[in-house]
């Protein structure tokens, strides 16, 4: 079923360049209108009803969050797009809120267009775009914050990356494992969370682990077959092809 979109960016060139791509690269994409205003994009999304907007952030007059805050309906998906690595909306995408990056990589594309169309089959509920600006505009008040949101049945959970021990892959979820005690199960996989966490925090161990290297990682064990072992004293096996880059991650401490 095809995926009536509108595109709506200040920079012509840049929606140009989308569309080309989209017919390109994602067949289920149908183009029904394109915008470069906030203003122009109302009025859009009221004739067209779309199922998804490719939404540019950083627009002049209103931005693009302005823009769906002034909606009543919205009865569609969104892939925001936008020029700034910005650390708030890396932490979002680990929350199920999809974003492009300019230029766009084709299958950053091809897989935010996958989640949509699978979201659509579903039946999914809209994402509550006004909690989504306020959690951004804490993230810019605190650009120190180093946190990532968490999709829950209600909502989501923020939590402080140190607090996480370690994550682990459970099929298509993740399952995340907090120094309290407390286990959260995100529908978001592991390999998106690789993506999402800080590097020099965080290492991918083995194709079903990721470990906190820096807050509690307590050893490293060779003769138990290359484990990590962590502060709670769980045993977490490091790969082989993992093992190298492991090491040289750990001695940078």
């Amino acid at each position: 079923m095809a995926i009536n979109t509108l595109i709506i960016d200040d920079e012509q060139n840049a929606r140009e360049n989308l569309k080309l791509i989209l017919t390109d690269f994602c067949p289920e994409i149908n183009v029904v209108a394109e915008a470069g205003s906030a203003a122009e994009a109302r009025t859009l999304i009221a004739n067209n009803n779309p199922d998804l907007l490719f939404l540019d952030i950083n627009m002049p007059n209103e931005d693009g969050f302005e823009l769906l805050s002034s909606l009543e309906d919205k009865n569609f998906s969104v892939i925001f797009i936008t020029a700034h690595n910005q650390f708030a909306l890396k932490a979002l995408k680990a929350g199920a809120i999809d974003y492009l990056e300019k230029p766009i990589d084709i299958e950053d594309l091809q897989a935010a267009v996958a989640k949509i169309s699978t979201n659509n089959a579903e039946g999914s509920s809209n994402v509550d775009f006004g909690m989504i600006k306020q959690l951004l505009n804490e993230y810019k008040n605190d650009s120190k914050s180093d946190t990532i949101a968490v999709p829950t049945l209600s909502g989501y959970e923020i939590i402080k990356a140190e607090d996480i021990i370690h994550l682990e892959a459970d099929e298509s979820y993740t399952r995340i494992f907090l120094s309290n005690g407390k286990k959260c199960v995100s529908s978001m996989t592991i390999a998106r969370y690789e993506k999402v966490l800080d590097p020099d925090t965080f290492f991918r161990v083995h194709k079903s682990h990721i470990i906190n290297t820096r807050h509690h990682l307590k050893e490293f064990n060779r003769h138990e077959g290359n484990v990590a072992i962590m502060d709670t004293g769980e045993a977490i096996p490091v790969a082989r092809r993992k093992l190298s880059g492991f090491i040289n991650a750990i001695k940078t401490f």
